[in-house]
């Protein structure tokens, strides 16, 4: 068979990728999001799917998009990083492109990607959380992408952990991913430096005591550096994510849960922690198969790899 074109449009970038059946990116293109513009958004994916057909035999595309996407796979029902409501992507990609188009959520897509050439390549049944600014995350069933009944599963980072805890992004209160995200770890680490937390003072540094300058990935690398507040910054997430872990299992009872996603990158400083906290939350551990938490593998190409897959197996 042919190859495909695998799509992840994300609040700032859009990345497309030739993928074959084999899952490898046999080439690649990369675009700023016009995000202010949802019609240049379509624009631009179509002429990088254009540019790509130029040289490769491609049959179909699929297109990881960050919102809720509809059963059919046809429109994005809400995106609010794109400023899309009830898109019809589909239909508008197919008309540029002259390919057939298939839509899915970006995590879902990552998710299938990790499943099928990544990390979960040697299970049935696995979950997928996507640890960056917020959580993401796709859940593998019996071989097969749960999407739910109307499309929007998955949605994991809006798990209540908190009741009346911080506010989130979606309208509610005390959501996952308010604890356990690069949003998180950020929040924590700048309230450290605020209340001139001793330890705090390698990281205040290097921004000279401006904690708007503060990042996720500034914290990960002093954590690697040695530095023990940014260890057990990045450990107090991964506990917090154990936590959300082990209430998933007792629901879905994946065997493994692969982990990805910007903060994830901090390794076992982050592993660690998470896989401690999910055995002391997980219901009668010692009575049941435990799955496996494993790193992720495919990194940022895992959307495109399996929204490619997808178009293929459509």
């Amino acid at each position: 068979m042919g190859v495909t074109v695998g799509v992840d449009i994300g609040g700032t970038k859009i990345a497309v990728a030739v993928v074959d059946e084999d899952g490898l990116v046999v080439a690649q293109d990369r675009r700023k999001t016009p995000a202010t513009d949802p019609t240049l958004i379509v624009d631009a994916v179509a002429e990088s799917i254009q540019e790509l057909k130029r040289d490769h035999a491609v049959e179909a595309v699929g297109v990881g998009a960050a919102g809720f996407v509809d059963a059919a796979r046809r429109t994005v029902l809400f995106a609010p990083n794109i400023k899309w409501v009830d898109e019809p992507l589909a239909d508008r990609l197919e008309a540029l492109v002259d390919l057939p188009v298939v839509i899915e959520n970006d995590a879902n897509a990552a998710a299938w990607g990790e499943f099928r050439f990544g990390a979960g390549a040697d299970v049935d049944d696995m979950l997928l959380v996507t640890v960056g600014t917020g959580i993401g995350g796709g859940i593998i069933h019996g071989g097969r992408l749960d999407r739910g009944a109307f499309g929007v599963a998955g949605e994991i980072g809006h798990l209540r952990m908190v009741p009346a805890g911080i506010r989130c992004g979606c309208g509610q209160y005390g959501c996952w991913e308010q604890y356990a995200s690069g949003r998180a770890l950020v929040r924590e680490t700048r309230d450290r430096i605020r209340a001139k937390v001793d330890l705090a003072q390698p990281l205040a540094t290097l921004v000279d005591g401006d904690v708007s300058q503060i990042t996720g990935q500034m914290v990960t690398e002093q954590a690697q550096k040695g530095d023990p507040m940014a260890i057990d910054l990045i450990a107090d997430v991964g506990r917090w994510l154990g936590e959300g872990i082990a209430s998933l299992a007792a629901v879905i009872d994946p065997s493994l849960v692969a982990i990805g996603g910007g903060v994830a990158k901090a390794g076992d400083l982050l592993l660690e922690p998470a896989r401690a906290a999910f055995l002391r939350s997980l219901s009668a551990p010692v009575f049941r198969p435990q799955a496996e938490l494993r790193p992720a593998s495919l990194g940022n190409d895992a959307g495109m790899i399996g929204a490619a897959d997808l178009a293929r197996a459509r």
